[in-house]
C-alpha cells in the first residue's frame, strides 16, 4: 500500500537579532544549522526608526529588541557566508523598508547574486504602525506612497519578492477583536493596491496583486482564530476578485506568514507559554484551506525579556514536530462541511464587511487612522476589564496563581541580556564607517535622493545608490523627514472624565479627596522616552487614570528624557509614569531622574512600568522610582490606588 502524498511544511523560522551584525550572524547560521529553512530578521528600534545608532533617541536602545544596522558594512556583515540567492528572508521593518531592502540588495549584488532570483519579504506595513507599533516617521499619505515604490520596483527587478507583507499581528496585539483585524488588515491592503493601480499596466496587475502577502496573529481562542483565517481566504478573495477584477484564482490566493500571540505570554507562571504557543501555532496549520506559509513562534519566556538561544531552539523544535513527526500534512481540510465552522467562518466576514464599509466611508485606511485607533484602544480596555473581572480566566494571572517554581528560571534569570558595552561599540563602527567612505560620493546620493522624494520620483533607485556609497541609515531617513515631514500619530486617548465608572467609584471618590487637597485635579504625566512604540500598555494606564479623574497628560510616543521633564515642570504634574519595554528602562530613567533632580522636581514621584527584571527592579527603586509594574500587575485598580497615594500631601506627610 503507498504511502499518502504529504503536502511541503511552511517555511520554520524564528524571528532574531539582537546586539551586533556579527551576532546576529552566528546566531542566523546556528538555526539554519538546526533546521531552520528561512530568516526573520528583527531590527533594532533605531533601525527601524531612521536613526543612527549616535543620535540621542537611541540612547539606551541600540540592539535591543533587534539588530542594529547603520550601513552597508552592517548589512554586509548580518549576511556573512549565507547565500541570499538561495535564501528565503523576512524583514520586519516598515518606516525605513525602501532603505533596508536596497541594503539587502547591494549586499547580494557584492555577493554576485541574480537579484531577480531573490526570495523574501519586507513588512513595509506602514498603517498599522500608526495605529499598534509606532515605528512611523512620515505622514500617511507620502508613507503610502514609498510602500508603493518598493512594490512597483519589486514588481520590475525583484519579481519574486513580496514588497508588502500586511500586518494584522500588532492589531490584535493592540485589542483587536477578530472582526478588526479582518477588517482593518484588508483595508490596508486595498488602500496600498489602489496606490499601485496607476502605476502598473493594466495586464501585469493581477501579477502585482498576487505578490501581496500577510502576516497575522493567532490567539489562544484557536477555533476562533482558525476560522479567522479561513475568512481571510474567503474575503480576500473576493476583494480580489469584485475589487480589482483578477481572475486567476491563483493570484487571489490569500498568502501568509504568521507569529502566534505574545500578548497572552505571560510573565508569572511562564512554563505555561509553551502550552499556549503550541495551541496557538494548531489555528494556522490544522485546516489545509487556510494555512500559514511560514511560522515563526515566539518562546516561552519573551514575556520576561529576550529570549536565549536555546529557548528559540525550543519554539522551532515545536514547529518541526508538528511538520514532520505527526500525519497532519497527509490529509485534506479536516474542517470543510462542519457546520459551526462555517456559520463562524460566516459570521466573522459579515462582521467584517461591516467594519469595512465603515472605513470606506471615511476614505479608506488612510483616512480612518484616528477612528481605528480609538477602536483599538477600546478593545484593549474592554479586554483588560474582563480579565480584571475575572470573566476571561487566564491560568496564573488570575486564577491557580500558586504553583510550584519554575526549573527554567536559571541564575541568568531565564533570558539573554545585551551587553550595554555593545551600544558604544556600534557608535565606534559607526564613526569608523563614516571616516572611511568617499564625502563627495555620500554628498551627491543624499542629493539625488532628496530630489527624487520631493519631485515624486520612485525612490527605490536613488536608495540604492545611496547604499552603495555608505549612506547610513539616519542619513537616509534625514531626507525623508526633510522633504515630507514627521507624524505624530494619534494616541486614542481622549481628554477629559469618561463615562466608564462602573467599579471605579471608591478610587473616584480619592481622587476627589486629594484633588481637594491638592487645590487642583490630580495631573498624572504619561511619558515613553525613547523609541519604544509599543504605547498599549500606557495607552491603557492613561485610560483607566482618566476614568478615574485624574487630569491625563499623554503625548504618544517617542520623547526625549528632557521633553518628559520639561513636560512635567510646564504641567506642574503630581506623578510621573513612564512607560519602557525595549529593555532600556536603566539609561533612560537614570536620565529622567538626573533631569528632574537637576530641575528642583525631585519631590515628584515616577513610577515605571515595563518588562523588568527583578535585578532591574531593584536597581530603579535604588535610583529613586517609587513603584515598577511589570506584566504581571494586571490590576489596573490597585496601580490606580498607588498612584492617588503618591499625589496625597496627607499620605507624604504621614511618611
Amino acid at each position: 500500500m503507498s504511502q499518502p502524498q504529504k503536502d511541503r511544511p511552511w517555511l520554520i523560522r524564528t524571528y532574531a537579532g539582537h546586539s551586533t551584525a556579527a551576532a546576529s550572524n552566528a546566531l542566523y547560521r546556528k538555526n539554519l544549522e538546526k533546521g531552520q529553512t528561512g530568516l526573520s530578521v528583527a531590527f533594532d528600534l533605531p533601525t527601524q526608526t531612521g536613526y543612527d545608532s549616535d543620535h540621542v533617541l537611541s540612547r539606551g536602545e541600540v540592539g535591543k529588541v533587534g539588530v542594529p544596522v547603520s550601513h552597508l558594512g552592517d548589512m554586509r556583515t548580518l549576511f556573512d557566508q549565507i547565500p541570499l540567492e538561495q535564501m528565503n528572508t523576512s524583514m520586519t521593518i516598515n518606516a525605513t523598508a525602501p532603505w533596508l531592502l536596497s541594503l539587502y540588495i547591494a549586499v547580494a549584488e557584492e555577493q554576485g547574486a541574480d537579484v531577480a532570483k531573490l526570495q523574501g519579504t519586507v513588512q513595509n506595513d506602514l498603517i498599522k504602525e500608526y495605529l499598534s507599533r509606532g515605528t512611523y516617521i512620515c505622514p500617511p499619505k507620502p508613507s503610502l506612497k514609498m510602500i508603493a515604490d518598493v512594490a512597483e520596483y519589486c514588481y520590475t527587478n525583484v519579481p519574486k519578492w513580496n514588497p508588502m507583507n500586511v500586518c494584522s499581528y500588532h492589531l490584535q496585539e493592540a485589542g483587536a477583536t477578530p472582526e478588526q483585524e479582518l477588517a482593518f488588515a484588508l483595508a490596508t491592503a486595498q488602500a496600498v493596491l489602489d496606490e499601485l493601480k496607476p502605476r502598473i499596466p493594466a495586464e501585469d496587475f493581477p501579477t502585482v496583486v498576487g505578490r501581496i502577502s500577510f502576516f497575522v496573529n493567532a490567539g489562544i481562542r484557536f477555533v476562533t482564530e482558525m476560522c479567522k483565517m479561513r475568512a481571510f481566504v474567503d474575503l480576500w478573495d473576493e476583494i480580489c476578485r469584485d475589487r480589482y477584477g483578477v481572475e486567476d484564482a491563483k493570484m487571489r490566493r490569500f498568502r501568509y506568514g504568521v507569529q502566534v500571540n505574545s500578548l497572552g505570554l505571560t510573565e508569572q507562571q511562564p512554563e505555561n507559554n509553551v502550552y499556549r504557543i503550541l495551541i496557538e501555532m494548531l489555528a494556522v496549520t490544522l485546516s489545509k484551506k487556510a494555512r500559514a506559509r511560514a511560522v515563526q513562534l515566539p518562546a516561552w519566556n519573551e514575556a520576561l525579556g529576550l529570549p536565549r538561544p536555546w529557548d528559540q531552539q525550543w519554539s522551532m523544535r515545536m514547529q518541526q514536530i508538528l511538520a514532520y513527526e505527526t500525519d497532519l500534512l497527509e490529509f485534506d481540510d479536516l474542517f470543510d462541511g462542519n457546520p459551526s465552522v462555517d456559520a463562524k467562518v460566516e459570521a466573522l466576514k459579515e462582521g467584517a464587511r461591516h467594519e469595512l464599509a465603515t472605513l470606506e466611508s471615511m476614505d479608506g485606511a488612510i483616512g480612518a487612522i484616528d477612528y481605528m485607533k480609538s477602536r483599538l484602544v477600546e478593545s484593549n480596555s474592554e479586554r483588560l476589564n474582563r480579565i480584571e473581572a475575572g470573566e476571561t480566566i487566564v491560568v496564573g494571572v488570575n486564577r491557580w496563581q500558586k504553583g510550584e517554581a519554575s526549573p527554567l528560571m536559571t541564575g541568568d534569570g531565564g533570558i539573554m541580556v545585551v551587553d550595554p558595552a555593545v551600544e558604544q561599540e556600534q557608535i565606534d563602527r559607526l564613526n569608523a564607517w563614516r571616516s572611511e567612505r568617499d564625502d563627495t560620493a555620500v554628498k551627491n546620493a543624499l542629493a539625488g535622493l532628496r530630489a527624487a522624494a520631493a519631485a515624486g520620483d520612485n525612490i527605490m533607485p536613488a536608495s540604492i545608490l545611496c547604499a552603495r556609497v555608505g549612506v547610513t541609515t539616519g542619513e537616509w531617513a534625514a531626507q525623508m523627514r526633510s522633504v515630507h515631514g514627521e507624524y505624530r500619530g494619534p494616541t486614542g486617548v481622549a481628554s477629559g472624565r469618561s463615562n466608564k465608572t462602573e467599579g471605579l467609584e471608591d478610587i473616584i471618590a480619592s481622587v476627589d479627596a486629594v484633588s481637594d487637597r491638592l487645590g487642583r485635579r490630580l495631573k498624572f504625566l504619561v511619558g515613553k522616552p525613547g523609541l519604544d512604540g509599543h504605547s498599549n500598555g500606557a495607552e491603557q494606564i492613561a485610560v483607566r487614570a482618566r476614568d478615574c479623574g485624574m487630569d491625563i497628560s499623554y503625548e504618544g510616543i517617542r520623547l526625549t528624557p528632557e521633553e518628559i521633564v520639561n513636560a512635567a515642570k510646564n504641567d506642574d504634574a503630581h506623578v510621573v509614569g513612564l512607560s519602557i519595554l525595549s529593555g532600556s528602562h536603566l539609561p533612560l530613567v537614570e536620565d529622567v531622574l538626573t533631569r528632574l533632580k537637576n530641575e528642583g522636581l525631585s519631590h515628584i514621584p515616577v513610577i515605571v512600568g515595563g518588562i523588568i527584571p527583578d535585578e532591574d527592579a531593584d536597581k530603579l527603586r535604588a535610583m529613586g522610582v517609587a513603584r515598577v509594574y511589570t506584566p504581571k500587575d494586571f490590576e489596573l485598580n490597585t496601580i490606580m490606588t498607588d498612584i492617588v497615594t503618591l499625589a496625597d500631601p496627607q499620605a507624604v506627610a504621614a511618611e
